[in-house]
């Protein structure tokens, strides 16, 4: 495994994350496709095995069971690894379950802490934007659980740049934490981040941890054009479908295999190193459910890429709409 220190932060992250939105189990509402506890910590065991050290989670993955199966795989090794988890999406019915508020925050903060068996968590994100919370107050809500020891670091997802640009004016006009990771939707089949935000992260030193970096399986090449998918993740993850599978993204797919089969590697392979290749990219995060395949995606860490290479995966994108701000 290699290592990059995350940013302007302190810590020393594997060149791949985990995460961990695979892990709750068939009777996680929602949640259908994860895996159980069993799984998950043999997933954990062998991360670790590799080297692995990074670990995002949220509390609304598989309705906060993410959370506690991470904290109990993990006991006893807390210390060895970066724990991060994000806060804003709905948790409950209540009016004060949901956005930035500092109700929501501190409670759910709490919650986190206590489902990951923690005291701390060493990035603490927000999920997405909340339009009926000035900035200022949840930088606010923030910069004090970082003072309070709860929080070491404060990072992002996904967003409009402008809004990016807009929180980090803010904390250095107010003196408060400033976000220091970005979390957004970056792969082969969306590039759209690379109009705005790629650039002002690289601007300002702020690292990106690209989610489904490959398309929630669509750029491990199993989908074919023409070809009805049959999979419980297709079936079960509307955000799958939703996102991705059109005529264009097939182009991206095709070429991807044609690439990967020159060099005798997997597609997922060749499709995490063209991200890992890019600047400001840290640490891209991969959600395996079985062990054989996060051991295939590590070896992506050792994949090269020439020019050419990089060419022929990019030159059949075509812009899409924007997607996964919500």
């Amino acid at each position: 495994m290699k290592y990059t220190t995350l940013g302007a932060t302190d810590l020393k992250v594997s060149r791949l994350c985990i995460g961990c939105m695979s892990f709750g189990g068939a009777d996680a509402k929602g949640f259908e496709w994860t895996v159980g506890y069993e799984d998950a910590k043999r997933i954990i065991d062998k991360a670790i095995d590799l080297g692995i050290n990074f670990f995002d989670t949220a509390d609304v993955y598989s309705n906060g069971k993410s959370e506690d199966i991470v904290g109990k795989a993990l006991e006893g090794r807390r210390d060895d690894v970066v724990l991060a988890t994000k806060v804003g999406l709905p948790t409950g019915s209540g009016p004060n379950d949901k956005g930035l508020g500092s109700e929501h925050i501190k409670k759910n903060l709490g919650r986190s802490l206590r489902l990951l068996r923690t005291d701390r968590v060493d990035l603490y994100q927000i999920h997405r934007w909340d339009y009926e919370t000035p900035i200022a107050q949840v930088l606010k809500t923030l910069t004090q659980a970082v003072k309070d020891g709860y929080v070491d670091n404060i990072g992002a997802s996904s967003m409009w740049a402008r809004q990016l640009a807009q929180a980090l004016h803010t904390s250095e006009r107010l003196g408060l934490e400033r976000f220091k990771t970005m979390q957004n939707h970056y792969n082969l089949v969306y590039r759209e981040e690379e109009r705005e935000m790629i650039p002002l992260c690289a601007d300002e030193g702020i690292p990106l941890m690209p989610w489904s970096p490959l398309g929630r399986g669509f750029l491990t090449g199993k989908y074919k054009r023409g070809v009805a998918p049959r999979t419980s993740r297709y079936k079960a993850d509307l955000y799958l479908s939703g996102r991705y599978f059109k005529p264009e993204d097939f182009d991206v797919v095709e070429r991807l295999v044609e690439v990967a089969d020159g060099k005798g590697v997997k597609p997922a392979q060749v499709a995490l190193a063209w991200l890992l290749s890019k600047k400001p990219v840290a640490s891209p995060i991969v959600g395996p459910t079985r062990v054989e395949q996060l051991e295939e995606l590590v070896g992506a860490v050792d994949v090269k890429l020439g020019a050419d290479d990089t060419r022929a995966l990019e030159e059949p994108y075509r812009p899409h709409p924007v997607l996964g701000h919500q």
